[in-house]
């Protein structure tokens, strides 16, 4: 018999070893962590949300990887993913903008009428796989859904003013919750936020705002950074790749910017903002792009000025309904740094709480199978039960300490 030389023994362990150590097979599923100050709330969520109280156990083979789950998420979405069939509607804002949001009423009816609302994250909307496959599964159990479309998302909307969506600017969201709440006045409304999009909910349910439908009951937030300023420095560095992610991004909203120049950077718009159309194509990161395009056409001085404005950090504190965070560990586009302040963020607030999972990468947490995951996911079972939990808290008695 044969023996392999012990050079090409000692090379097919190193190769075994990377591959573990790739895939991060010696991982173990965990339970994820609930951090809140609100006894009474945490008893709420885990009553409703079993999922909570045992492990979440990614696809066996790549899911305890963060980077693997976020690119199958950014280039798959999910897996046999439905097209569900909704209404568009259409509003023309003040500033002359052309806001769209999709409607997809429930299959059945539910015992409450409850709808979610989806914002997406960058660069996403209604027609995203992900948004999608939540939107039907939510519909199938009984929820109405309405999503809204980032101005200059969707290449079949023409723009009809000089700006498309940015981080912090809340307004089309409001534009959005106001008609839909004229339209399903008797609905509970339950906001959901992906990545940007839920630092667009919480910044707009922690902001001082007069005409916000009574109806909103809570919101959800899933793998945001919190922190747009710290967010930015570290997605410059190229530890664990940040820096490619941010090339991806940048790429993405340079793309939108670019196939609607002849409204954004036309001569008019070029006037109005002091725009530089040479250094919009030739940003190479989001901050120089940020720089060059957002915080002009938003009026901002700074760069710094921009962000701060837009961080969803500093309005958390005045929310005052019901709220739920959701971050992954293993999530590469949101480090750890920017983690740790929520954690004792929600062990000092009421009505708050923040979950942290160990895998899941940012917005994948697939489950099942050894290499090819379920249609559905762990975040999307998940989700339905804690909007069902946020109304159960909110039909129970206020000041009742033994209303668990």
């Amino acid at each position: 018999m044969n023996i392999p030389e012990p050079t090409v023994l000692a090379a097919i362990a190193v190769l075994l070893c990377l591959i573990f150590k790739l895939l991060n097979l010696t991982s173990q599923p965990q339970i994820p962590k609930i951090f809140s100050k609100d006894k009474n709330f945490v008893a709420n969520l885990l009553k409703a949300c079993p999922l909570l109280v045992q492990p979440y156990i990614p696809t066996r083979l790549w899911g305890y990887n963060g980077h693997i789950q976020t690119v199958v998420h950014s280039i798959i979405g999910r897996v046999r993913c439905p097209w569900p069939i909704g209404e568009r509607i259409e509003l023309r804002l003040k500033d002359g903008s052309t806001l769209t949001y999709d409607v997809y009423q429930p299959v059945y009816k539910g015992s409450e009428d409850i709808t979610l609302v989806i914002v997406p994250g960058i660069c996403n909307s209604s027609e995203s796989v992900y948004v999608r496959t939540f939107v039907h599964y939510s519909q199938c159990h009984g929820f109405r859904c309405a999503v809204l479309n980032h101005i200059g998302a969707l290449s079949s909307v023409p723009l009809s003013s000089s700006r498309i969506f940015t981080y912090g600017y809340t307004s089309d969201l409001g534009a959005m919750l106001n008609h839909l709440n004229e339209k399903y006045s008797s609905s509970k409304l339950v906001c959901i936020g992906y990545s940007m999009g839920g630092n667009t909910v919480a910044k707009y349910l922690g902001e001082e705002e007069t005409n916000r439908p009574s109806n909103i009951i809570g919101g959800i937030s899933i793998c945001q950074g919190y922190d747009i300023i710290k967010g930015t420095k570290l997605l410059l560095q190229w530890q664990n790749f940040r820096r490619l992610y941010l090339y991806a991004i940048t790429e993405a909203m340079k793309a939108i910017i670019l196939r609607n120049r002849n409204i954004l950077l036309s001569e008019e718009a070029k006037k109005k903002y002091n725009l530089i159309e040479k250094e919009v194509a030739s940003a190479a990161t989001l901050p120089e792009l940020d720089d060059s395009y957002t915080r002009k056409v938003y009026n901002y001085p700074s760069l710094s000025s921009l962000y701060k404005w837009s961080s969803s950090c500093n309005y958390i504190k005045t929310i005052n309904i019901p709220m739920i965070y959701i971050n992954s560990l293993d999530d590469p586009l949101v480090p750890e740094e920017l983690l740790t302040p929520m954690r004792d963020f929600a062990n000092q607030q009421d009505n708050v709480a923040y979950i942290e999972v160990s895998h899941g990468g940012h917005l994948g947490f697939y489950e099942g199978g050894a290499i090819y995951p379920n249609p559905i996911s762990w975040l999307d079972r998940l989700l339905l039960d804690v909007v069902t939990s946020i109304d159960t808290y909110n039909q129970k008695p206020t000041n009742c300490s033994n209303c668990i």
